[in-house]
């Protein structure tokens, strides 16, 4: 009997770089798109995402809570042009982009998959670091087939290359008519990918992070976990649902942290699989983890970003001083902070930071770091040997001459 769901949604991920120098003019092409708005957090309102946060984290990440209603008006009263430039100076800004109504798609021509598009957001950091964002549903189906089909199929919906047939995707709707209008809707976010794959970011392939909640029939207290494992394997990899490769063997990082439910992280992305038997699995767990836990992931896929481009700076003669000084900010302020205080959250903190192998990473970093150091100190002592020399023969020069004048 084929495997049903009960709840469902994924979210794409596409991380972009904006050119150096150009970050507070993209903010204003957005603040002038009608379609973009700035999505503004409140205590009150997102009192979930403020109490998970520590403060330092939640600072940098939604400074609008500590904006008061006087604030907020002041701001949106401003012209365009100041408030982008005030809003460059915050070290986060998250963007709606305001659809209308769900954007509806279907996956493949005869039968097809039916989804839509209830969310999407742009999350912009200072540092030119930006995450387009986009949630999808799958309509009306309970296939969890259908599921593994359209996590595979959708996530290389950006490629440029032709769609073979596991990405023949259609888009029918009046905002995208296929496939290729959906990506020039990207490029038009996300722009040039130059500065991305400068950094070796992965363009043409968002990163995968969804939730699944199967039916309670397949996996209870009857039906242990090994009676869904196969479907488990094939959701944590993103493969699709007739895959007939060993997948046993594949490297993912697997977490058993809630009842009837395994998470998997992968350099891919995360994927949450769990059993209607626990009433908690379609209720509490699915807004965690769209909210608190989404924001933490977002935050370390900013770490391994920011620690790369820092990196790439340290090897411009150029950017050098810049680059040792962002490196030392990011340790100060990001690197050596907790981000929550949550026992759940801290720990798939760390298993986060473990998978991108952002430890790794920061080591390789911190040791160009440490060698240029090095090396400027060696050439400022140069340079200080140097000047102490020349000023002692001068002062030898200056006695001789005063010995001469003195003796005639």
């Amino acid at each position: 009997m084929e495997l049903k769901t009960n709840y469902q949604y994924t979210y794409f991920l596409q991380p972009f770089v904006i050119k150096e120098g150009k970050y507070q003019k993209y903010l204003l092409k957005l603040l002038k798109d009608k379609n973009c708005k700035l999505k503004t957090f409140q205590k009150e309102k997102d009192l979930k995402m403020y109490q998970y946060f520590l403060p330092k984290t939640r600072d940098f990440l939604f400074s609008s809570f500590s904006f008061g209603s006087n604030k907020l008006k002041k701001l949106e009263e401003l012209p365009q042009e100041t408030r982008a430039a005030l809003l460059s100076k915050y070290p986060c800004n998250i963007f709606e982009y305001r659809i209308s109504k769900d954007i509806q798609g279907k996956v493949d021509g005869k039968k097809g998959i039916f989804f839509t598009i209830p969310k999407i957001e742009i999350i912009c950091f200072n540092t030119g670091i930006c995450f387009l964002v986009i949630k999808t549903n799958i309509e009306d189906e309970y296939s969890f087939s259908n599921v593994l089909n359209f996590n595979y199929k959708f996530r290389d919906i950006n490629q440029e290359s032709k769609l073979d047939s596991y990405d023949n995707i259609r888009i029918q709707t009046n905002s995208f008519e296929n496939a290729e209008t959906f990506r020039e809707f990207i490029r038009k976010i996300t722009g040039s990918n130059v500065e991305a794959i400068k950094l070796d970011i992965e363009t043409e392939r968002f990163l995968t992070y969804s939730y699944v909640c199967v039916e309670q029939d397949a996996w209870n207290s009857s039906n242990d976990f090994n009676s869904v494992s196969h479907y488990f394997n094939k959701y944590a990899n993103i493969l699709p649902a007739d895959n007939t490769r060993n997948i046993e063997e594949e490297k993912i990082t697997t977490i058993s942290r809630w009842k009837y439910t395994k998470l998997a992280l992968s350099k891919l992305g995360i994927m949450l699989f769990s059993s209607s038997e626990d009433m908690n699995n379609y209720t509490i767990l699915p807004d965690e983890y769209e909210n608190q836990f989404l924001y933490t992931y977002i935050i370390n896929l900013y770490k391994k970003i920011y620690l790369k481009k820092i990196e790439q700076e340290l090897k411009d003669p150029k950017k050098v001083k810049k680059a040792r000084k962002k490196f030392i900010d990011f340790t100060k302020n990001l690197w050596i902070r907790e981000i929550t205080d949550d026992e759940t959250g801290t720990m798939l903190n760390h298993k986060m930071q473990e998978v991108l192998e952002l430890e790794k990473l920061y080591g390789e970093v911190k040791n160009k770091y440490d060698i240029l150091y090095k090396d400027l100190n060696i050439e400022k002592n140069k340079n200080v040997t140097i000047a102490l020399a020349i000023v002692l023969v001068l002062s030898l020069i200056f006695n001789i001459l005063n010995f001469v004048i003195l003796t005639n």
